[in-house]
């Protein structure tokens, strides 16, 4: 495991100043191209997903509700847990304010992505609606950048296993039960394993169900999750009303720090922001268009709103509220990275049964999570070969659930985070390229709103 962890190590570095000059300057450019079409049509984004302009008649397997609660199941998660506190432990409150900026531009690039995975949809060899970067990449750019289309893919085998879900689900586990030595009556190794046996059957009878199971799944579990961890939160922050601020001052001058000295300087910190942002929210990566090219709507614009709406939930309010739950706790100061964490802070805030309320919630996170990125993997190797084929890449993502339980957390940060910058190459070149059509397309939309016809 070592020898792969040095490998990733050295490679990474290489492949994330192109991920940092596509997500940053794709996304100021989309925000300004599109003259800021997402955020003045947020109050109708929410009219959307809601069901108020449903069409009946249109094509697809779910409703743009579901397809949302698929895309922020796999978004809202672990990433907005474990993930914050990763970025906080490595560049320190400020790195916050970086995810904020990332997840605002990357409510434009959903935008796009989300509309250009209705416009170029296409009918896989059995002859099922398909939609997402494979298939706008190879229908809106042309035959020539199948290669990039092909790349994506196969980065993709490795991006969507959720090895960082079923890792941090199993820290987060043993953090509980560890202060309780009398239930560890075997090794840890032999628990982790375990763990990974019982994530494996769960995942299963949800993934080898198929993406309607997997969506009912997902509108059923994630409002419900999302809800009690934000009451949780906001408890907690009612408890210590008076450091609210502070923390949230803290982010801001922090994020200015030219001083710093964490993970490489004041460009580290925001690289640091942008990776997590991204690892947050998934804009630009390219995952959500596979959920919101099955909803069943023949308007590209109506999806691309709806799929907007995904960063404003996973990071601007999730992602925020764990941040200032772990700056007032002062975990942070701490030693200790990802999940464990934020389970002090928890447990600090809580009247020390915090660890075992999250413990719930990130149980009801890491499911969901893992119901939903099979999907995306399924899809990947679907294109690649066939569907007949693309649906073992289930039997693969269960073996690495095992696996991942019982690596490291360094192993599995680093395969997604070099998973995930070669998967935004190809995707925001393919956004950034089809953007013209999504302007025309967006502009016709609306014209027709204001008439009454949409």
């Amino acid at each position: 495991m070592k020898a792969i962890n040095d490998f990733l190590s050295s490679i990474l570095p290489y492949t994330e100043w192109p991920m940092f000059l596509l997500l940053i300057g794709g996304g100021i450019f989309l925000i300004f191209y599109s003259k800021f079409t997402p955020y003045r049509y947020f109050g109708h984004a929410i009219a959307v997903v809601s069901g108020k302009y449903d069409d009946k008649n249109a094509k697809g397997d779910v409703s743009s509700f579901q397809a949302l609660s698929a895309a922020v199941a796999a978004t809202v998660g672990l990433g907005n847990i474990s993930g914050v506190a990763i970025a906080i432990h490595d560049g320190g409150p400020g790195v916050v304010f970086w995810i904020w900026m990332t997840a605002l531009l990357g409510m434009g690039i959903k935008f796009y992505s989300g509309s250009l995975a209705i416009m170029f949809r296409d009918t896989d060899a059995d002859g099922k609606l398909q939609g997402g970067p494979m298939f706008y990449i190879t229908k809106g750019m042309g035959k020539w950048a199948k290669p990039m289309a092909i790349f994506f893919s196969i980065c993709g085998l490795f991006g969507f296993l959720g090895v960082f879900t079923a890792n941090q689900f199993t820290e987060a586990f043993m953090g509980v039960v560890k202060p309780h030595e009398t239930l560890l009556a075997t090794s840890e190794f032999n628990w982790k394993l375990g763990i990974g046996f019982i994530l494996a059957i769960v995942t299963s009878i949800v993934i080898f169900g198929g993406l309607s199971k997997i969506a009912k799944v997902a509108s059923a579990i994630v409002p419900f999750m999302v809800g009690v961890y934000l009451l949780a939160v906001i408890f907690v922050m009612a408890n210590n009303a008076g450091e609210v601020l502070p923390a949230l001052k803290m982010i801001f001058v922090e994020a200015w720090n030219f001083d710093t000295i964490v993970t490489g300087g004041f460009w580290g910190l925001v690289i640091v922001g942008v990776r997590r942002a991204m690892f947050s929210n998934e804009a630009g990566l390219g995952s959500a268009p596979m959920y919101h090219g099955q909803s069943r709507n023949d308007e590209p614009t109506k999806e691309g709103l709806v799929a907007m709406l995904g960063p404003f939930i996973d990071t601007i309010m999730v992602c925020t509220f764990t941040a200032v739950v772990i700056i007032l706790s002062g975990a942070y100061l701490e030693d200790g990275s990802g999940i464990t964490m934020t389970m002090t802070a928890f447990e600090t805030t809580l009247y020390g049964v915090g660890d075992i309320l999250l413990m719930v919630i990130v149980t009801a996170f890491a499911l969901s999570t893992l119901f939903t990125y099979s999907y995306y993997g399924v899809k990947c190797l679907s294109f690649l070969t066939n569907p007949k084929v693309g649906k073992w890449y289930n039997v693969f993502f269960i073996v690495m659930v095992v696996f991942a339980t019982i690596a490291s957390l360094d192993l599995v940060k680093n395969l997604i985070d070099l998973s995930y910058a070669l998967m935004v190459i190809p995707n925001m070149i393919a956004v950034l390229y089809l953007s013209p059509k999504v302007n025309e397309s967006a502009k016709n939309y609306f014209k027709k709103l204001k008439q009454g016809g949409a």
